[in-house]
């Protein structure tokens, strides 16, 4: 496995993980926005949309998140 495989696997983990809880942690986010690779962001993105398209009361902290990544998405 080479450095590429292995960031693939890891942020595979991570993001699953931030799918499948219902209030993500901070910290896993985090860990994913300094390591994913730019062409991903759109797919991190629809996860983020995902959590607060079904809250009546999205947390702001995410939807700033959100903000900031929608800059960082490839033209």
């Amino acid at each position: 496995m080479d450095n590429a495989e292995a960031r693939a696997l890891y942020l595979r983990l991570l993001l699953d993980k931030v799918r499948t809880d219902r209030y993500p942690s901070g910290t896993q986010m985090d860990i994913i926005e300094q390591v994913i690779p730019a062409e991903w962001i759109p797919d991190y993105l629809e996860v983020l949309w995902e959590k607060v398209q079904d809250d009546q009361f999205p947390s702001i902290p995410m939807l700033n998140r959100i903000a900031r990544l929608v800059e960082a998405v490839p033209a």
